[in-house]
This record gives C-alpha cells, sequence and structure tokens, in this order.
C-alpha cells in the first residue's frame, strides 16, 4: 500500500529535528535556571527558586520533546 510518500528519507526524524530536540531540552532547563536565579535574588532565598525553576525546566522540556517527536511521528 502505497501512501503517495515512499521516500524513507521524509519519514520520521532527521539530524535537524534531533539537534531542535536537543537545543529545546537545554533552553528549557537553562530557562528555568535563569529564572530561578533572578526569583532567589529578588526574594532573598537561597536554593529555592532556583531548584524549582530547573524541576519546571524538565517538566516543560519533557512536555515539550514528547509533543515534537508525536508531531514529527504523525507525518
Amino acid at each position: 500500500m502505497d501512501h503517495g510518500d515512499s521516500d524513507p528519507r521524509s519519514a520520521g526524524l532527521r539530524g535537524r529535528d534531533l539537534l531542535g530536540l536537543g537545543g529545546l531540552l537545554v533552553a528549557a532547563v537553562v530557562g528555568g535556571l535563569v529564572l530561578g536565579l533572578v526569583a532567589d535574588q529578588a526574594a532573598g532565598t537561597a536554593p529555592l527558586f532556583v531548584l524549582v525553576g530547573i524541576a519546571l525546566g524538565i517538566v516543560a522540556g519533557a512536555v515539550g520533546f514528547w509533543a515534537r517527536v508525536r508531531a514529527a511521528l504523525r507525518d
């Protein structure tokens, strides 16, 4: 059954897609870290907001990763 696109290179994730996914994960975690540092300095707390920011960055990165991979596998 041919679905119109028989080129195997067009299915799935390519190298640049994987680089984008890695960048997404790094940006989410680093963004959470930076926001946590800023919040900690403003509030005068030590590691509280840094830890919360990193945790939220990991969750945001995982959700974004899952959404992009799921969308790529649908194509």
